[in-house]
């Protein structure tokens, strides 16, 4: 043991007891500063316990509005699913009302020899005997000259 000075012995088990009492005059000043130093900071903690308790909650509600505003199901995307909602309701509406006119013209043509004349007339351009049907003249197309010089040889 003398090659290694700083390497210590354990004790012997039957030595337990004796070692711990003989080595507890050694341990008891640092314990002793240790608790001397956990009950300052005790003490602080205590002093500050509403400070600490008041950053808390608002850290806390911070987070809550956080997640509240821009969670993923939060206000921002309730507002923009709400507005689609609305949009499709619109188009639901409007392809309701599309579908009533066009069951109203089905029904029209089935059962009613004026609309059939009308519709043929319109569409197929029918005409009665002595009457005439104009027709407007097909808008010309207007020529657009090349993009550049080199095109026109």
């Amino acid at each position: 043991m003398k090659r290694f000075p700083h390497i210590t012995k354990f004790p012997r088990s039957e030595d337990g007891l004796r070692a711990v009492v003989e080595r507890a005059q050694q341990a008891e000043p640092p314990a002793a500063s240790w608790i001397v130093r956990v009950r300052r900071l005790a003490g602080r903690f205590y002093a500050l316990r509403r400070r600490l308790a008041t950053v808390a909650v608002v850290v806390l509600a911070a987070a809550l509005l956080g997640h509240v505003m821009f969670g993923a199901n939060g206000m921002i995307v309730y507002r923009q699913k709400r507005a689609e909602y609305e949009e499709l309701q619109k188009q639901i509406q409007q392809v309701q009302q599309d579908n009533a006119r066009y069951t109203q013209q089905i029904q029209g043509l089935q059962s009613d020899q004026k609309a059939i004349e009308k519709e043929a007339r319109e569409q197929l351009g029918y005409a009665k005997p002595g009457e005439y049907v104009y027709v407007a003249p097909a808008p010309a197309k207007a020529v657009t000259p090349p993009a550049n010089r080199s095109a026109r040889k």
